[in-house]
């Protein structure tokens, strides 16, 4: 039970990092986003894993890392957490948005696919690796590629790269639920291609 709520402690942040700065600052968004991923990466990766969304724990259990308990429950924890923090956000901070869709679905869908292999990839090898246990810079990794997607890619979909960060976006009424499928299947197939990757080019002795 640990683990799940340190699942939502992370998401809930994330998430709310999402709203809050996503509304007030700007350019320096993805930055403060990125920040907030990497010191709950740091806060409670010793005892999670630290993933923080439902792409990443899939990733992690296609790569072998996760049994299917607790990635299901790692998903119900995530998505509570996110849908927490969006409420949070805009019923009590009073943080409001008009609800936005991407202008080009598909192009958001690839984008999304794409933003969250490289989180996905990034977190299988410098999370999961064994020849990289123990080391100090996995939060940093992970918190950047967060940021540089985002500066990336996030003009193209709103650069969710997580389901969990989707849906409380949607409970916060930045994102329209009539395209959250978008990352949903976007994010899911993007975690997936990151987990199946990971298990061609390593091989199981170097896991």
């Amino acid at each position: 039970m640990k683990k799940y709520i340190v699942e939502f402690i992370g998401t809930f942040f994330l998430v709310l990092a999402v709203c809050m700065a996503g509304t007030k600052a700007g350019d320096m968004a993805p930055v403060a986003i990125g920040a907030t991923l990497m010191v709950m990466i740091f806060a409670g990766g010793h005892v999670s894993g630290g993933h923080y969304n439902p792409a990443v724990t899939l990733a992690v259990f296609i790569r072998g890392k996760c049994n299917l308990t607790d990635t299901v429950f790692y998903w119900v924890f995530q998505i509570a957490g996110g849908i927490v923090a969006g409420l949070l956000a805009s019923r009590y901070f009073d943080y409001s948005v008009a609800a936005a869709s991407p202008d080009l679905p598909i192009k958001a869908l690839v984008a999304e696919v794409i933003g969250t292999f490289a989180l996905a990839y990034v977190v299988l090898n410098v999370a999961t690796a064994d020849k990289n246990a123990g080391n100090s810079f996995y939060g940093l990794a992970i918190g950047f590629t967060v940021t540089a997607m985002a500066y990336t890619l996030g003009p193209v979909s709103m650069g969710a790269f997580n389901p969990a960060v989707a849906i409380g976006a949607g409970a916060f009424g930045a994102f329209a639920w009539g395209t959250i499928w978008i990352y949903l299947v976007g994010c899911l197939l993007g975690g997936a291609l990151a987990g199946i990757t990971y298990k061609f080019i390593i091989k199981p002795d170097e896991a």
